[in-house]
């Protein structure tokens, strides 16, 4: 059964991107070291950074996306940037014409979507987009593990990790702590609230 990781690159004060959808300088890890690592573009980084996302790629089946990342990126031109498969939540159908072969998957419902990336996963990973689908998933009780790669800038506003989770969640303490040169990658379990302790 797949474990789904909602996952993305943070501020230190919670921000996936500016309001504008600007990274600014979340991404400057991606290109600041010797390690070739191939991601959606070919990136150079610290050997602890290419170390944790060689194989945590390495472990993702599928991928869940909103439409709004589809758009901005053109669905990475047909081709998924981690995994065999990318499902898009959405309520517009794919784009008439757009790369027919590629293996996207077009689903207008969060649950729906994390099921259907699930089952495209394997024993692989599902992997989700953190943001407003990502927070969504992870407002319902879908996501199993919570990774960020944390960079020491503070955005002050823009795109939240979370979305629009207003209620507080309790995680179990990071199972993974890895620093790499101007990030630091954290993956935390999720704690399941169970209906007697009320936590």
């Amino acid at each position: 059964m797949s474990t789904v990781v909602m996952h993305n690159v943070v501020s230190l004060d919670g921000f996936i991107a500016d309001a504008d959808d600007q990274v600014g300088p979340l991404f400057d890890w991606y290109s600041n070291g010797d390690q070739e690592i191939d991601t959606v573009v070919t990136s150079t980084v610290s050997k602890e950074s290419a170390d944790y996302v060689s194989s945590m790629m390495a472990g993702v089946g599928a991928l869940v996306v909103g439409r709004h990342v589809f758009d901005m990126t053109n669905g990475w031109e047909g081709k998924p940037p981690t995994g065999d498969h990318v499902v898009v939540v959405s309520h517009r159908p794919k784009p008439v014409g757009w790369h027919p072969e590629a293996p996207f998957h077009f689903v207008d419902d969060v649950a729906d979507a994390v099921r259907r990336a699930g089952e495209l996963a394997g024993e692989r990973n599902v992997a989700i987009a953190a943001g407003d689908v990502g927070g969504q998933a992870f407002a319902l009780g879908l996501v199993d593990e919570v990774a960020m790669d944390v960079v020491p800038v503070v955005f002050g506003s823009g795109k939240r990790y979370f979305g629009s989770v207003d209620a507080q969640h309790l995680l179990e303490d990071p199972h993974t702590v890895i620093q790499g040169r101007r990030v630091l990658h954290l993956r935390y379990r999720v704690r399941r609230q169970s209906a007697a302790d009320g936590r």
